[in-house]
């Protein structure tokens, strides 16, 4: 079963190019990017582990998703994007990593 969470759940799994490219929207934009892991994805659980702190340039933002999934290859990671001038709620979030089973 696909655990299918955040905005483009409904999509195959994004490529690189593509989270670069959702990584740079979001920095336009003036949103403050981080990187979370969990090993239980369900819905309900609203307590992702953060890797690191949140970063604000993209090719930082590529190399701490690959270590972050390096790190925690059996976990689920997404990226979250959050709109700091609103202080309330994600403005948009996708999973990067996925276990292999």
């Amino acid at each position: 079963m696909k655990i299918t969470q955040g905005t483009f759940s409904f999509l195959p799994d994004l490529t690189a190019e593509q989270i670069t490219a959702q990584i740079r929207y979001a920095l336009e934009k003036g949103w403050a990017i981080h990187i979370e892991y969990t090993n239980d994805p369900d819905p309900r659980n609203d307590y992702w582990d953060m890797w690191g702190a949140p970063l604000l340039d993209t090719a930082s933002i590529m190399v701490e998703i690959s270590a972050c999934c390096a790190a925690n290859p059996n976990c689920y990671a997404r990226v979250t994007a959050f709109d700091n001038t609103l202080k309330r709620n994600t403005k948009m979030s996708f999973l990067v990593n996925r276990p292999r089973e």
